[in-house]
């Protein structure tokens, strides 16, 4: 890892300064996120969270209208609604859904797959636990068993990539994210896996952060990239490196945010 313009305790600084400004409920809205704040219940969030994350991708007005789409078609309990559906009638309720390259086969083929799982483990987070190792480095090893478990149940396509395959997987540690930090942003639930362990959910914004930072020198937003990103973070923040990941993509998402200072005052 490059040096930074600043030390690590000058960096940190400004890192806190953006946090205290940014890291607030009010400034989640417009984000998939914001769904996942109806959801009490534990197995009916962690399947919202599921669902929003995969569909992150392309124009956020796009994403929230899908992601409101699709939870008015699974009603006001996701998992309930799971248990009980039949494949025919999952098929049915997904009849004309689209969100850019997903189409109604894709989200019912991950819905039926969610529902597998549930019923296979008892939820979602049971299914992520039996890969958990808490001697892992990261989530990774848990995030491969988990994905695989439900491409084998029927998911697939670029809704929920493998992480063994090079990608960042940017919207399953998003996912992650959301599950397992509980905070005013993220609400958590997923408690026994520690936030030391998470994998900074690597966006353009992120990407351009680490570089700046002399985190990663890679070009491509990558897994390696996200694993350098990552452990350039843990060196400031050791207990929770993906502290910073909300903030940071407001400053540069936001009009009122300033990616370019802020990196023209610590980049190297």
């Amino acid at each position: 890892m490059r040096k930074t313009r600043i030390s690590r305790e000058a960096l940190k600084a400004e890192l806190e300064g953006i946090y205290a400004v940014y890291h607030r409920r009010r400034y989640v809205d417009p984000d998939p996120l914001l769904y996942l704040y109806d959801y009490e219940a534990l197995a009916d969030r962690e399947v919202v969270g599921l669902l929003a994350s995969a569909l992150a991708y392309g124009r956020v007005a796009q994403i929230m209208a899908s992601v409101a789409g699709l939870l008015r078609r699974i009603g006001p309990s996701p998992a309930d609604y799971l248990d009980a559906v039949s494949p025919s009638q999952l098929r049915r309720d997904m009849d004309g859904f689209v969100h850019r390259f997903a189409n109604a086969e894709a989200m019912a083929s991950l819905l039926g797959a969610i529902r597998e799982v549930q019923r296979a483990h008892g939820g979602l987070y049971a299914c992520f636990c039996d890969g958990f190792d808490s001697n892992a480095d990261t989530t990774l090893p848990a995030l491969t068993h988990f994905v695989d478990r439900l491409h084998r149940c029927g998911a697939g396509g670029h809704l929920m990539p493998l992480p063994g395959r090079g990608s960042a997987c940017k919207r399953l540690h998003l996912f992650l994210r959301w599950m397992v930090r509980e905070d005013a942003v993220d609400p958590g639930g997923w408690n026994a896996v520690p936030p030391a362990m998470l994998v900074v959910p690597l966006d353009v914004h992120m990407h351009r952060v680490g570089r700046a930072l002399g985190f990663t020198r890679r070009r491509t937003a990558d897994a390696i990239a996200a694993q350098e990103v990552t452990a350039g973070f843990r060196n400031i923040a050791p207990d929770d490196p993906v502290k910073y990941d909300f903030s940071l993509t407001r400053l540069g998402i936001r009009p009122d945010g300033d990616l370019d200072s802020f990196l023209n005052r610590v980049g190297i």
